[in-house]
């Protein structure tokens, strides 16, 4: 699937998801006062961040296709992995909430209306099942959809916990099933989060992708017969699913610009399917070094208007 098509179906996953998380929201928020259950409400604070990180996703895809201009020459892709850092820290921010209400709950357990809890998290299950399966085949390859199917893959623990305590505190009256299953929920949502905020801030750092392969990229690129070196190489990722690289190599000899492009056209085939999308490369001659008339910045953007 090409960049293009797939960025369009995520958004599309995505308001539809979104559209299903914030209706059942509602209805969980109202259920867990009701019930004054704490798992049930914690289930329903994470709900309104599934609803809050998939609406965040949809505006960093609206707002990344921008185009570029010239003090924003790769335009705002990149706010995409933004929207995914404020998303791990926002779980890391509810799970911090929900622990420190456990707490306070082991002290002072409330009465809770376990049956009506039951009833609530049993749907909240089948709820967020029905949107992780529809999330799923579209969340490898970017960081943001990564995020938000995360949030709604802990809240189907956090429907199973609710559940699990509504059923311990009907069959053997344990009150403290219910913050218990609270810090369940906790663990998984700070785990998710930090997962998210990891990956986020290595690829602000510049970080080389996940899904690349150094050793490999060298190889291939010396792999051409008229390479005899590479230098300053970095792979860094623009955004999710869209990788790019830049380097120095070392021609054998002395050759005319057209030779070089035609090098350099080579090695950009060659990279494309080792998922580098967008190729900066400069020449260099054995004898001339920087010097030599025969250097040639070359850039080899591999955009998929332009992919085979």
């Amino acid at each position: 699937m090409s960049h293009n098509h797939a960025h369009a179906a995520n958004k599309t996953i995505l308001l539809n998801s979104f559209l299903v998380i914030s209706g059942f929201m509602f209805i969980e928020i109202a259920g867990g006062a009701l019930t004054n259950s704490l798992a049930l409400l914690s289930d329903a604070g994470h709900m309104f961040s599934d609803a809050a990180a998939l609406a965040l996703c949809l505006f960093a895809f609206k707002f990344g296709e921008k185009k570029g201009t010239i003090k924003n020459t790769f335009g705002y892709k990149r706010i995409e992995i933004l929207a995914a850092a404020i998303n791990g820290l926002a779980l890391i921010a509810i799970a911090a909430w929900i622990i420190l209400e456990a707490v306070r709950r082991f002290a002072n357990p409330p009465q809770i209306a376990t049956l009506g809890m039951l009833a609530v998290s049993a749907v909240g299950l089948a709820v967020n099942i029905f949107v992780a399966w529809y999330m799923h085949g579209n969340v490898r390859e970017n960081i943001n959809m990564r995020g938000a199917y995360l949030h709604v893959l802990s809240d189907i623990l956090g429907s199973l916990g609710a559940i699990t305590a509504a059923l311990l505190m009907i069959g053997f009256g344990w009150s403290w099933a219910d913050p218990l299953a609270s810090l369940f929920v906790s663990l998984l949502i700070a785990k998710s989060g930090y997962d998210v905020l990891k990956a986020a801030l290595h690829i602000l750092m510049e970080g080389a992708p996940s899904n690349v392969r150094m050793e490999q990229i060298l190889t291939t690129i010396k792999s051409v017969d008229e390479v005899k070196s590479v230098h300053d190489l970095h792979v860094w990722s623009i955004t999710s699913g869209l990788n790019a690289l830049s380097a120095h190599i070392v021609i054998k000899g002395d050759i005319r610009v057209s030779a070089a492009q035609n090098i350099l056209r080579r090695i950009e085939h060659k990279l494309e399917h080792l998922g580098i999308n967008h190729v900066t490369i400069q020449t260099e001659t054995q004898t001339h070094g920087h010097s030599s008339e025969l250097i040639c910045d070359i850039q080899a953007e591999n955009s998929h208007e332009h992919s085979h």
